[in-house]
């Protein structure tokens, strides 16, 4: 740990000094990208250099105490000294460990977020409806602003399909572990014998992409446009303005009808796109250290049953952490936080077990 923290405070240095360079300075791109890098460092290289300070008053303790000829006075404030700078040698190691873990770059990103309807017929549909408000809810709770992008519904009110996004501070890094199966075990208002059915629904999490972070080239996309249409099948309207984008490639699809503006669905459905493609250059990039490092919490198996909403015990599980809520009413309000720092406290101590 002490050499990789030392390749960063050198690294702040060199940064430093590039952003002192009138040359950089003039070249305002570089600057700004020279800059951003440096003030990544700033927060570790400060604990790092409280601990280097930590670790020479221990030495300069130690030394006291090794030597015979010392005044007993002295010996005690050396003894004072060792122990309460040993209790803050370990809680700067441990603030260490946390700071060196690698921040994921998607975490400060707006997320687009689908839900679609799984096994169970219109039961998983209406669990999709309640999943949607519960996340539109902990967005507004946040100050968040939230936007459908692609909506399907089904004639009795559920939603077979939706893709929205949220746009936030930080939104992305505390929606990332919400991605897989979820599912509900309720009576439906339609059992007459009063039997409780499970469903299930799932959930993809994606950062929203930038053109600069995915560049789509319009050739290898196929634009087909046609009139929407409601539940059911029902004409929405008769003008063709909704939007299906095909990316040849990859096979991807998105389609868009919610706007009454062929442009707007265009636009739209293309931040779709954006997103699933980042996704999969993504998830090709990391491959490799997902086959080797399988995460307890995890955020890339959308096959995966991550969470059980049990209606009649007012129960809500994540599974991934074995954590158990008697509130589910709550959570469906948008009562998500303790769940998420849950979530993401057990992500973080895997993590610092990986720090040497």
């Amino acid at each position: 740990m002490l050499e990789k923290l030392l390749e960063v405070e050198n690294r702040y240095e060199e940064l430093g000094s590039l952003i002192s360079d009138p040359e950089i300075i003039n070249d305002q791109q570089a600057f700004r990208k020279h800059a951003k890098a440096h003030a990544a460092l700033q927060d570790i290289v400060d604990v790092f250099r409280d601990y280097k300070k930590v670790l020479s008053d221990l030495d300069e303790a130690k030394s006291i105490l090794d030597d015979n000829n010392v005044e007993e006075e002295l010996a005690e404030m050396a003894q004072m000294e060792l122990e309460e700078r040993s209790v803050e040698k370990e809680k700067l190691e441990e603030q260490l460990k946390l700071l060196l873990i690698p921040k994921d770059p998607n975490d400060e990103k707006n997320v687009i977020m689908e839900i679609r309807g799984g096994a169970g017929g219109d039961e998983a549909s209406l669990f999709g409806g309640d999943l949607f408000r519960m996340y539109s809810r902990y967005a507004e709770k946040k100050g968040w602003r939230t936007e459908i992008l692609s909506l399907h519904e089904t004639d009795k009110g559920g939603i077979k399909e939706i893709a929205f996004l949220v746009e936030g501070n930080g939104a992305y890094s505390r929606f990332k572990f919400e991605s897989g199966v979820h599912r509900v075990q309720r009576i439906p208002t339609t059992e007459s014998g009063g039997r409780i059915h499970t469903s299930t629904a799932t959930v993809a999490v994606l950062p929203e992409a930038e053109e600069v972070d995915i560049e789509v080239n319009p050739n290898d996309v196929r634009v087909d446009v046609f009139c929407s249409s409601g539940p059911g099948g029902q004409s929405v309207n008769t003008t063709q303005s909704a939007v299906r984008l095909t990316h040849v490639p990859t096979g991807i699809v998105v389609s868009c009808q919610d706007e009454k503006s062929q442009h707007k669905n265009k636009d739209k459905a293309m931040r779709v796109l954006r997103a699933r493609l980042l996704d999969v250059a993504e998830q090709e990039q990391h491959g490799e250290m997902a086959s080797t490092r399988k995460s307890q919490v995890g955020t890339g198996d959308r096959s995966e049953r991550i969470r059980t909403f049990n209606f009649p015990q007012n129960r809500v599980t994540d599974h991934r952490i074995g954590l158990t809520l008697h509130k589910l009413d709550m959570v469906l309000e948008g009562e998500l936080d303790e769940i998420i720092d849950a979530l993401i406290t057990t992500d973080q101590a895997e993590k610092i077990k990986e720090v040497k």
